[in-house]
């Protein structure tokens, strides 16, 4: 009987550890990196999403979270918290998660030091969803439209929602060629299959 106990009593000690060893998984709600912050020198801008950047306001560039989305960033050298609105795409540069406005970074006190290890917590409440982004393939810009519709006619052999973007400038009309794709990943897909026939291709996120 005293040997019955002691097993049972050694099971659950083994039971309890093994349960307090487990880890649920990361939450796609939070992310953890490093920011930086950009300020003066893109100051009155054009953004991705075609504001006008304005350091003063509590904004921010992430690589692929969808425009308006929400953010909660905590600077875990201090402590130091602020909501900003993903507005731009960024950061370039590897290892960054998140590029701060000038007045977020003044917020969580990393104006001095440039970077800090942060925590981001995407207030899904208040945020668009993913499937609420709308991406392209750009296959080739033009100065003049009869280019442009050779290709359009060139592709439509192989591919379906293919496309041309009128974009006009202040000394010029460019007429882009390209193919819509329902998510990101489809976009990646069709990207490469161009790659590969030979043309040259580009995974844009449309406005």
């Amino acid at each position: 009987m005293r040997i019955k106990l002691v097993i049972v009593l050694v099971m659950m000690t083994l039971l309890f550890f093994h349960c307090a060893s487990v880890t649920p998984p990361p939450s796609e709600n939070f992310q953890t990196g490093v920011a930086s912050w950009y300020g003066p020198n893109f100051h009155g801008k054009t953004t991705s999403n075609k504001e006008i950047y304005d350091m003063h306001d509590l904004t921010a560039a992430h690589k692929s979270l969808p425009f308006g989305t929400y953010v909660a960033v905590t600077n875990l050298n201090n402590g130091k918290s602020v909501i900003v609105r993903i507005n731009d795409r960024g950061p370039f540069v590897k290892g960054r998660i998140i590029d701060l406005s000038y007045a977020a970074a003044r917020v969580v006190d990393m104006i001095d030091s440039g970077t800090a290890p942060v925590k981001l917590e995407i207030l899904t409440e208040i945020s668009p969803n993913r499937s609420s982004q709308k991406f392209s393939v750009q296959v080739g810009s033009f100065n003049m439209e009869d280019n442009a519709k050779a290709l359009k006619k060139e592709l439509q052999r192989n591919f379906q929602n293919v496309y041309i973007s009128r974009f006009k400038t202040a000394n010029q009309i460019y007429y882009r060629v390209r193919i819509k794709a329902q998510d990101q990943e489809r976009a990646k897909g069709i990207a490469l299959r161009l790659i590969k026939a030979g043309y040259s291709a580009i995974v844009l996120e449309e406005q």
